[in-house]
């Protein structure tokens, strides 16, 4: 069975988006949400996957959840009707990211292994949150902080968490 993780950015008061978008500026979390889930597989939803800017992301095994499947293969990305199908085309995978979004972390908190949450520090207008964490459940096993500047609006904590 694979290792299997959330990835997200939340701010103080659990946003994640807006409009299905990020609804801040931070390239220090995209970099590591990239050195992350590279050569990896990612798991996200119909929306999650739109909001990309270039669609599939590169260097990983892409897996939509979506309730409408395309007909034909797509090459770039694969598509699941059910998270139990998501997870099974990851069965020989070592790592596998669960990107978002909110239903899809909704589905899946209880059943991870482990957490990476890059917490903005503010409070952001958002449309779209993250389910609440209780923290009795889980382990910080590091975390690294940094202050807004001229790059990154916020400042920012990368936290990895697992369960307890």
């Amino acid at each position: 069975m694979s290792n299997i993780s959330i990835i997200a950015a939340v701010s103080e008061n659990y946003g994640i988006g807006k409009l299905n978008k990020l609804p801040w500026h931070l390239p220090a979390d995209l970099k590591y949400f990239k050195h992350l889930t590279s050569g990896h597989a990612i798991i996200m939803g119909k929306r999650t996957f739109e909001s990309l800017p270039n669609g599939a992301l590169p260097n990983r095994k892409n897996i939509v959840l979506t309730s409408t499947m395309s007909e034909g293969v797509n090459e770039a990305y694969y598509e699941a009707d059910s998270l139990e199908d998501a997870l099974f085309l990851c069965e020989k995978e070592e790592e596998v990211f669960i990107i978002g979004g909110t239903s899809v972390y909704e589905q899946t908190i209880d059943k991870v292994n482990s957490l990476y949450i890059t917490w903005v520090h503010a409070q952001i207008s958002a449309d779209a949150f993250f389910p609440k964490i209780d923290l009795e459940k889980w382990l910080e096993l590091s975390r690294e902080d940094f202050p807004a500047d001229d790059k990154n609006e916020h400042p920012y904590s990368f936290v990895h968490y697992k369960r307890k």
